[in-house]
């Protein structure tokens, strides 16, 4: 006679602080719990969508929670975004990880989608149902147990299930390594969340990550320099410039100053925590052109997504920004200032992707990573500043 497995008991557990990790601040809203890697008081100094797209998409956001559980349920409602004309996104990835190693992932239908006109900037929202991912047949012992929330989508938690209790893990005695960069840094086309270069940076080095990697954003915004400044760390990096350029926000005479300020505002907060400036990966579109840079209309028509910048070489004679530009102000900068704040760093973005890696592996879209090119940043972040006689090695503490 065959027997039908009986279904677990689940315990519906409160999504509370205490298991949430790597998010400034929790909003409990109509429809669940949403993330945010910027504070109220942040988002409200500024209207920008774009901006209040990527601080709500939870790169490096996690539940964290220790339990006997060997079936977890986690209810969510996905906010996707889509560019009309160009192919349909794949649902967001949730990565789960068991004391430290990824062992399932799966992703969550339904929910809402942001539908946008890459030609005129218009958008209009489509509303969907509350999803479900599951993960079943995990070990039946005492074990830590992270689900990474999707790097590219809006999340908003619903309800935690398991069939055994769970608790908060303890805080331990890792690190906090705290980042803020651009889409690349965010987790631009990584495999999944805990893939993220960034992610698998903080996994070699054993810290905890606080990645407010923030898309098309990474603008030297005063409200996000006081984040940096307010947010526990005991390590911290910049990924700064490819935003300056493909937004053409500013020219080389309010850069200087901005980057001085950005770093003035951290060290109020953090006089003396390591502090890591990394100037931009290679990108050959935005090399010594200017931006601003755009959706390739003509490629976009074809099915395919890709970046073009769309300056003039010569613009950089009136203070146009440019990488090229941007690399060698940044390197002065650190320079100048590291003769008085010796725990300031500096680490030029072509020693982690650079022409040689992008004759191998070029960028898919002209302006991101692919997932292999994240996995090779993350090894390179991780032995440089990491690694002995990297500005994050234990041994400089």
């Amino acid at each position: 006679m065959n027997h039908k497995p009986a279904s677990p008991t689940w315990i519906t557990t409160p999504i509370t602080e205490d298991l949430v990790c790597g998010a400034i601040e929790l909003e409990r809203t109509d429809h669940g719990l949403l993330p945010h890697r910027l504070p109220a008081r942040a988002r409200a100094q500024c209207p920008d969508r774009q901006l209040h797209l990527a601080e709500t998409q939870p790169a490096g956001v996690r539940l964290v929670l220790r339990t006997r559980a060997t079936a977890v349920e986690l209810d969510t409602l996905p906010t996707r975004i889509e560019y009309r004309g160009a192919p349909p996104r794949p649902e967001g990835v949730y990565d789960l990880r068991v004391d430290g190693t990824l062992t399932g992932q799966a992703s969550v239908s339904g929910g809402n989608v942001v539908s946008i006109d890459p030609s005129t900037g218009t958008a209009e929202t489509r509303p969907g149902p509350v999803g479900t991912v599951r993960f079943a047949d995990l070990p039946d012992h005492a074990k830590d147990v992270e689900i990474w929330l999707p790097h590219n989508e809006i999340t908003r938690l619903v309800a935690l299930r398991t069939d055994a209790p769970v608790e908060p893990v303890p805080s331990g005695n890792r690190r906090v390594w705290l980042h803020h960069g651009s889409s690349i840094s965010q987790g631009s086309n990584a495999a999944s969340p805990s893939t993220t270069w960034p992610a698998l940076a903080a996994s070699l080095g054993d810290v905890d990550l606080v990645n407010l990697g923030l898309s098309g954003s990474a603008l030297l915004d005063p409200f996000t320099a006081r984040t940096l400044r307010d947010t526990s760390a005991d390590l911290i990096s910049l990924e700064l410039g490819i935003n300056v350029v493909n937004s053409d926000v500013m020219r080389l005479r309010a850069f200087t100053p901005a980057v001085h300020g950005f770093l003035d505002t951290i060290r109020e907060g953090h006089p003396t925590t390591p502090l890591l400036v990394v100037s931009p990966f290679l990108c050959p579109i935005h090399e010594d052109t200017p931006g601003p840079g755009e959706f390739d209309l003509d490629a976009l028509s074809t099915g395919t997504v890709r970046f073009r910048a769309t300056g003039e070489v010569a613009e950089r004679a009136a203070g146009k920004l440019t990488l090229s530009v941007i690399r060698d102000e940044l390197a002065r900068i650190v320079t100048q200032r590291a003769v008085d704040d010796p725990h300031l760093h500096h680490l030029d973005g072509r020693d982690l992707y650079g022409e040689p890696d992008f004759a191998e592996l070029p960028l898919p879209d002209a302006l991101h990573p692919d997932a292999e090119s994240h996995r090779r940043i993350g090894d390179r972040f991780a032995a440089l500043a990491f690694g002995p006689g990297g500005p994050f090695a234990a041994e400089r503490e």
